[in-house]
Protein backbone atom coordinates (compact mmCIF):
# COMPACT_ATOMS: atom_id res chain seq x y z
CA UNK A 1 0.00 0.00 0.00
CA UNK A 2 1.04 3.40 -0.68
CA UNK A 3 1.88 5.91 1.76
CA UNK A 4 -1.16 7.79 -0.08
CA UNK A 5 -3.57 5.24 -0.45
CA UNK A 6 -2.31 4.41 3.45
CA UNK A 7 -3.34 7.67 4.41
CA UNK A 8 -6.67 7.59 2.40
CA UNK A 9 -7.70 4.34 4.60
CA UNK A 10 -6.97 5.87 7.53
CA UNK A 11 -8.85 8.86 6.89
CA UNK A 12 -11.81 6.82 5.73
CA UNK A 13 -11.73 4.91 9.40
CA UNK A 14 -11.20 8.08 11.39
CA UNK A 15 -14.69 9.50 9.34
CA UNK A 16 -15.81 5.79 10.22
CA UNK A 17 -15.43 5.71 13.94
CA UNK A 18 -16.58 9.71 14.37
CA UNK A 19 -19.80 8.57 12.38
CA UNK A 20 -20.01 5.77 15.18
CA UNK A 21 -19.03 7.83 18.02
CA UNK A 22 -22.40 8.46 19.75
CA UNK A 23 -23.95 5.73 22.05
CA UNK A 24 -27.16 5.54 20.08
CA UNK A 25 -25.49 5.46 17.07
CA UNK A 26 -24.01 2.04 17.76
CA UNK A 27 -27.36 0.92 20.02
CA UNK A 28 -28.07 1.62 16.32
CA UNK A 29 -25.90 -0.82 14.51
CA UNK A 30 -26.22 -3.29 16.95
CA UNK A 31 -30.13 -3.59 16.34
CA UNK A 32 -29.65 -3.23 13.20
CA UNK A 33 -27.14 -6.33 12.89
CA UNK A 34 -30.00 -8.38 14.04
CA UNK A 35 -31.87 -7.11 10.90
CA UNK A 36 -33.70 -4.52 9.12
CA UNK A 37 -35.84 -2.02 10.94
CA UNK A 38 -37.97 0.85 10.67
CA UNK A 39 -37.63 4.23 12.49
CA UNK A 40 -40.55 3.10 14.87
CA UNK A 41 -38.91 -0.34 15.64
CA UNK A 42 -36.08 1.68 16.24
CA UNK A 43 -37.91 3.73 18.75
CA UNK A 44 -39.57 1.12 20.15
CA UNK A 45 -36.73 -0.79 20.82
CA UNK A 46 -34.18 1.85 22.15
CA UNK A 47 -36.75 4.16 24.07
CA UNK A 48 -35.30 7.28 21.76
CA UNK A 49 -37.59 10.03 20.86
CA UNK A 50 -38.27 9.39 16.65
CA UNK A 51 -36.62 13.05 15.81
CA UNK A 52 -33.67 11.86 18.03
CA UNK A 53 -33.54 8.28 15.92
CA UNK A 54 -33.87 9.64 12.73
CA UNK A 55 -31.38 12.60 13.14
CA UNK A 56 -28.43 9.81 14.14
CA UNK A 57 -29.77 7.28 11.37
CA UNK A 58 -29.49 10.24 9.17
CA UNK A 59 -25.40 10.69 10.16
CA UNK A 60 -25.33 7.05 10.01
CA UNK A 61 -26.62 6.56 6.36
CA UNK A 62 -24.46 9.92 5.60
CA UNK A 63 -21.32 8.27 6.15
CA UNK A 64 -22.45 5.15 4.46
CA UNK A 65 -22.82 3.11 7.39
CA UNK A 66 -26.60 2.69 6.76
CA UNK A 67 -28.87 2.04 4.07
CA UNK A 68 -32.78 2.82 3.67
CA UNK A 69 -34.94 0.35 1.69
CA UNK A 70 -38.82 1.45 0.63
CA UNK A 71 -40.70 -1.18 2.71
CA UNK A 72 -44.35 0.47 1.73
CA UNK A 73 -44.94 4.18 3.63
CA UNK A 74 -41.95 2.93 5.41
CA UNK A 75 -38.35 2.69 5.12
CA UNK A 76 -36.84 -0.21 6.28
CA UNK A 77 -33.07 0.08 7.75
CA UNK A 78 -29.58 -2.15 7.63
CA UNK A 79 -26.28 -2.02 7.83
CA UNK A 80 -24.00 -1.43 4.82
CA UNK A 81 -21.70 -3.87 5.33
CA UNK A 82 -21.69 -6.70 8.26
CA UNK A 83 -18.00 -5.68 9.20
CA UNK A 84 -19.80 -2.42 11.11
CA UNK A 85 -21.68 -4.81 13.19
CA UNK A 86 -18.70 -6.71 14.44
CA UNK A 87 -16.41 -3.20 14.91
CA UNK A 88 -19.25 -2.04 17.35
CA UNK A 89 -19.63 -5.24 18.82
CA UNK A 90 -15.85 -5.54 19.76
CA UNK A 91 -16.01 -2.14 20.56
CA UNK A 92 -18.92 -2.58 23.31
CA UNK A 93 -17.12 -5.95 24.21
CA UNK A 94 -13.85 -4.35 25.02
CA UNK A 95 -15.51 -1.50 27.14
CA UNK A 96 -17.11 -4.27 29.31
CA UNK A 97 -13.93 -5.91 30.06
CA UNK A 98 -12.12 -2.54 31.07
CA UNK A 99 -14.75 -1.98 33.82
Amino acid sequence: MTDRAAYEAYEGAGELLRALAAPIRLAIVTELAVGERCVHELVDRLGAAQPLVSQHLRVLRGAGVVRGSRRGREIAYSLVDEHIAHIVADAVSHAGEAS
